[in-house]
């Protein structure tokens, strides 16, 4: 398959589920974008367009920064990060967004590390 088409699908895929998923001040969007290198979370409020709160592997305050990198370890690490972070913030329940991709693997540890750590999905 071409690339241009991978990309194509991986588009309408984000686009699909953004129909659904919805943040509001009090139950934003946990958006998780896994690149190569890294993981982004952020926490989104959709009804002004503003992000509430962020980490990522790159973030001075994360522990250990130079040795994680975008597989189900540091996704683990990161997930408790994440809901440390938006429990700093007042957030306690949030709608998951997985920008596209599946849920298994880094994305379900993530996940169900921030469940572990008190957010409620």
């Amino acid at each position: 398959m071409k690339v241009e088409k991978k990309q194509k699908l991986s588009q309408l895929r984000r686009w699909r589920i953004r129909r659904k998923v919805s943040g509001t001040p009090q139950c934003p969007r946990m958006s998780v974008r896994f690149t190569g290198e890294n993981i982004y979370v952020q926490f989104i409020d959709d009804s002004v367009g503003a992000t509430i709160a962020a980490t990522s592997t790159m973030a001075k305050d994360v522990p250990d920064r130079d040795r994680l990198s975008a597989n189900v370890k540091s996704a683990k690490i990161l997930g408790a990060k994440a809901a440390e972070v938006a429990k700093a913030k007042g957030i306690a329940k949030v709608v998951f967004d997985r920008s596209g991709a599946r849920y298994h693997g880094k994305v379900k540890a993530l996940a169900d590390a921030a469940r572990e750590s008190g957010l409620k999905f």
